[in-house]
Order: C-alpha cells, then sequence, then structure tokens
C-alpha cells in the first residue's frame, strides 16, 4: 500500500501508550492496532481528527505517502 501509518513515531513523541489513544479517540485498542500496522483500508475523516487533536499533530506528521511504482530516472 501507497500511503504509510506514522502513529507510532508521534504517539513515541507525546510519550502515550496505545491504550490510552485508543480511550482519549473512542476506538477500541484493537482498531488502533489494525490502523498503526498498515491493515486499514480506509480512516474516517472524525477518526483522523481525533487522532490529531489528541496527538497535537497534523495529518501529515501521521501520513506519508510512498510511490508503489519504481521512479524512472
Amino acid at each position: 500500500m501507497a500511503i504509510i501509518v506514522n502513529i507510532d513515531v508521534m504517539m513515541a513523541k507525546r510519550k502515550i501508550s496505545a491504550g490510552d489513544l485508543a480511550e482519549k479517540i473512542g476506538i477500541t485498542p484493537a482498531n488502533l492496532s489494525i490502523l498503526k500496522n498498515q491493515k486499514a483500508k480506509a480512516v474516517r475523516f472524525s477518526t483522523l481528527n481525533d487522532i490529531c487533536r489528541v496527538l497535537d499533530c497534523q495529518p501529515g506528521d501521521i501520513l506519508e505517502y510512498q510511490s508503489d511504482t519504481p521512479q524512472e530516472e
């Protein structure tokens, strides 16, 4: 998948555990794990909003695009 989720990086910077983050954003720890481990097919804007609010970050701090195809030179 071309979208990389870097929630772990922001969680470490903010010193918050997965359980605490899941509780504060209102999702189950299992669903947060799915998101963190690149298994999610989608994320709701409301969930992304809550993650950014709790971690005090921008969506670009936790989501990254990487091309699936090799770059031609």
